[in-house]
């Protein structure tokens, strides 16, 4: 996955993984905007992605064990 192809809602490329949603940079610092987020857009296709969807391993394994591991999207 080429992480750069996925943005917030909002368009940004500075989101980040955490609990089971998303967050994003700029969006937190944004004033009345709330930098979490459930799904990523792919900005070739426009296809959004729950978290639940998205595999995300690292080189030593998943991100986050509940959701990153082969067979649990």
């Amino acid at each position: 996955m080429d992480r750069w192809r996925y943005t917030c809602p909002r368009g940004h490329r500075t989101w980040e993984p955490t609990n089971h949603h998303f967050w994003c940079e700029r969006c937190a610092s944004a004033e009345n905007v709330d930098g979490a987020f459930d799904q990523l857009r792919d900005k070739v296709t426009g296809e959004l992605f729950a978290r639940d969807e998205v595999l995300l391993l690292t080189e030593t394994g998943p991100l986050d064990t509940d959701l990153d591991t082969e067979g649990s999207a």
